[in-house]
């Protein structure tokens, strides 16, 4: 009696055995499916028209900008004499100008090749050499300046670069005049500057002072960059008038200055 129940036993492990097999084939294709997914690499996106390179990084300086305009200014340089030649020492300026109203009337930006001249008219074509190097740079005079005794000619930052006299500050230069809007040693509208001073009630009281020595001219105060000054017009801005005042003015707070406004 204990036969069929062997049998029976036997049939259902051998059923259960299958079973698990099949079960367990099941599992490994599973386990070999997940496989294959996850190590799956889709195909590329389609190629995109290449577009412009990127933008190089931006130098610590902005630099001069050329164009043709400047070509043509080097161009004249080139193929034609100097009508003025002038020697002497030159410094360069940055800050606290930058980004101020220029003696042009406009914004002064210290990355350009220009200068400022106390009596070269505004908008003169000068080439400047730096005697030291013999590098030189073509340029227009858009300022007035300096007002440092001993010295002829303000250079901007780019222009010092330009030349090779940045880090020297001060060096000895060579200024050629090629052509000028106004003729150089007459007409013009002239001026006697006097300062700087550091308090305004200085500048206030020379003011007053000038004001009642020279009753034809127009006195008037104002304040700059580096401190405040007294400028002194005479009538239509003569030069011969504005000379005399300066050969007879030595005011004990500061130096007077001859300086072409136009």
């Amino acid at each position: 009696m204990r036969l069929p129940i062997l049998r029976v036993r036997s049939s259902i492990s051998s059923r259960c055995g299958r079973a698990a097999s099949a079960a367990l084939l099941l599992a490994l294709a599973a386990g070999c499916s997940h496989r294959e997914q996850t190590g799956y690499t889709p195909p590329p996106p389609p190629i995109q028209p290449a577009g412009p390179p990127a933008a190089a990084p931006a130098p610590s300086y902005r630099p001069a900008r050329r164009s043709s305009v400047v070509n043509a200014e080097e161009q004249y340089v080139q193929s034609h004499a100097p009508i003025y030649t002038e020697t002497g020492m030159a410094s360069w300026y940055g800050p606290p100008y930058n980004n101020r109203a220029g003696a042009n009337g406009r914004i002064y930006d210290e990355n350009d090749i220009s200068a400022a001249h106390r009596t070269l008219p505004m908008g003169s074509l000068i080439r400047v050499t730096y005697l030291r190097t013999g590098e030189s740079a073509v340029m227009r005079i858009t300022d007035r300046g300096p007002f440092v005794a001993g010295r002829i000619l303000d250079l901007s930052e780019g222009a010092a670069k330009a030349i090779g006299m940045y880090r020297a500050g001060v060096g000895e230069v060579r200024i050629e005049v090629y052509s000028a809007p106004e003729p150089l040693d007459s007409g013009g509208r002239w001026c006697v500057q006097v300062g700087a001073f550091s308090h305004r009630k200085a500048a206030v009281r020379l003011e007053a002072h000038l004001q009642r020595e020279y009753r034809t001219a127009n006195v008037i105060e104002f304040q700059g960059p580096t401190g405040y000054w007294v400028r002194i017009r005479p009538y239509d801005g003569n030069r011969t008038q504005a000379v005399a005042i300066v050969h007879r003015l030595h005011p004990a707070e500061g130096e007077a200055w001859l300086v072409r406004l136009d």
